[in-house]
């Protein structure tokens, strides 16, 4: 079984090539999906972020994003801090799922901190999905209807896209010029030769 990693920056297009390599029957773990899952459901992740916040974190009964958004934001000690307590639990519920799927020859995870969350240690290959700041900032900013600066925050606790790029073993660019089918296509055939090795 091959493990591939699919990364990208936030509005680079990973959940548009991640949904392409469903359609060829690969499954796919959804990590940033899954821990807003377990950031609800997990009783470590709210015991921990409980004790670092304070109970109306939780005082609905799931966890209040728009709350811990307002924290932590621009606070990189308490990002990590978060991170520190939810990449463990995502970890493995990652392990879990893919142990789930012993017959296939091919299985993906998307994660947009897949380098930072350390989750590489469980692949064998990465894609990071490109797109251009300026494209990345108008995607985002219509789609979660939110500002630049907003956006910008969030960009600055990911890893620079150059830096992505040079890790990874594909890059997909998804600039608008390159055709999205053609390069997923390209490293799912690549994927599958090597899985049959």
């Amino acid at each position: 079984m091959i493990t591939a990693g699919i990364t990208g920056g936030i509005g680079s297009g990973k959940s548009v090539v991640s949904q392409l390599f469903r359609l060829q029957g690969v499954p796919v773990f959804d990590a940033d999906k899954e821990a807003k899952q377990l950031n609800d459901t997990s009783p470590l992740i709210r015991r921990e972020l409980t004790a670092l916040f304070g109970k109306e974190l939780y005082a609905g009964g799931k966890l209040n994003r728009p709350l811990l958004a307002s924290l932590i934001f621009g606070n990189r000690k308490k990002v990590a801090a978060v991170n520190a307590i939810v990449h463990p639990v995502l970890a493995r519920s990652f392990l879990e799922w893919r142990s789930r799927h012993p017959d296939r020859p091919l299985v993906m995870i998307e994660a947009a901190l897949l380098f930072e969350a350390g989750f590489v240690q469980y692949l064998d290959r990465v894609i990071t999905v490109y797109a251009p700041e300026s494209i990345r900032l108008a995607r985002v900013t219509e789609r979660d209807h939110t500002t630049e600066e907003a956006v910008r925050e969030r960009m600055k606790h990911q890893m620079p896209e150059e830096e992505k790029m040079k890790l990874s073993d594909y890059v997909i660019y998804n600039n608008g010029e390159e055709s999205l089918i053609r390069q997923s296509t390209t490293i799912f055939d690549d994927l599958m030769r090597l899985a049959a090795q």
